[in-house]
Formats: structure tokens, sequence, C-alpha cells
């Protein structure tokens, strides 16, 4: 997928200008390219429209001009898309309660490693990340993953951990996004 390039970012001032309307398209965009698994588990597929509201709201948020801070949210955030045949996406753990959340992500500890998506063919294609996302005996509840379909559009998303085995098939609408990112 194109990585979002330097002269697509504008300024925090020039970008609360079109905020509204861009993040209503960003909005639009996500919406077939989330994928919940079981309860707590979402993966929110990223394309180049994601990433570069990603990258915006980072500016604003921080209100950076300096051009090497610029440079470096480019460089983290094009990170999340996937190469040529892959998909990248961002893996959320959604617990609301705080002790039960903070357990899972103890106990969730290989949950990376087990997710998947499965290929019409009934291939399991194994999610690739930074091992650098697992902090000392738990995991974020955020992670970045990526998954080499070799340009296939899976059918289903899964977990299949011991004691948490679930699988989502995908929508129609689900398969045509992904289609448009690879």
């Amino acid at each position: 997928m194109k990585p979002v390039e330097r002269q697509e970012i504008v300024d925090y001032a020039t970008y609360e200008d079109e905020r509204s309307e861009f993040r209503a398209r960003v909005i639009e965009a996500k919406t077939p390219r989330r994928v919940h698994i079981g309860e707590y588990i979402t993966l929110l597929f990223e394309n180049h429209m994601t990433v570069r509201y990603q990258i915006q709201e980072m500016i604003r948020a921080e209100r950076m001009v300096r051009e090497s801070d610029i440079r470096h949210e480019l460089n983290t955030y094009n990170e999340l898309l996937g190469g040529v045949g892959e998909l990248g996406c961002t893996l959320l753990i959604e617990i609301e309660e705080p002790a039960v959340r903070d357990r899972k992500l103890v106990e969730w500890w290989s949950l990376p490693e087990k997710i998947y998506l499965l290929q019409e063919n009934g291939t399991r294609v194994r999610a690739t990340f930074d091992e650098r996302q697992r902090g000392e005996g738990r995991l974020s509840s955020v992670q970045y993953l990526k998954f080499n379909t070799l340009g296939n559009v899976p059918v289903a998303a899964g977990v299949d951990m011991t004691g948490f085995q679930v699988e989502t098939p995908l929508t129609r609408e689900q398969q045509e996004a992904l289609r448009a990112d690879l």
C-alpha cells in the first residue's frame, strides 16, 4: 500500500479548517475495516486514509511544527500499512473493567501469535508483530499487526488460543474494503 507522503500533510491550523469533513470520511472508511472477534477483540484494518488521519491528529494534538517531528510521525504511522500483498491492522483489546483487563493482558501474552485471517481455501494466515509491543509480563491493549495474505482477500478473522477460540466471518462489505486495500 502506498505510504502517506510529506506533501499530503498540512499544518495543524489548516487541518483544523478541514478536520470535520475529513474525519467524517475517515469514520466512514473505518466502518467496514473494523472486525470484532468475540467480546473483547477488534481488528481495525488500516489504509492510506486512516494512517493520514492518525498523522494529522497527532500533529494537531501536539501542535507540531518541527519538520523532524512531523517526519517521525510519518515514519511511525506508515509502518502500520502492509506491504505488497499484506494487510496492516491495529489490534484493540477492549475491556472496560480495569481488573478484568489487567488479568487478561497478562493471560493473553501469546494473543498476537494466535490471531489469524482465514483464506477462502482454508489456510490460516498468522499475524506478524513487533515484539517491542509487549511489556514485561503483559500485553499492551493496542497492538499493530500485519498479515501477508499474498494479495488474497480473507473470508474470516479468528483467534485460536487455549481457552479463547473464536472466528468471525467477514461480511461482503468488509471483504470489498480489504480488496480495495490490497
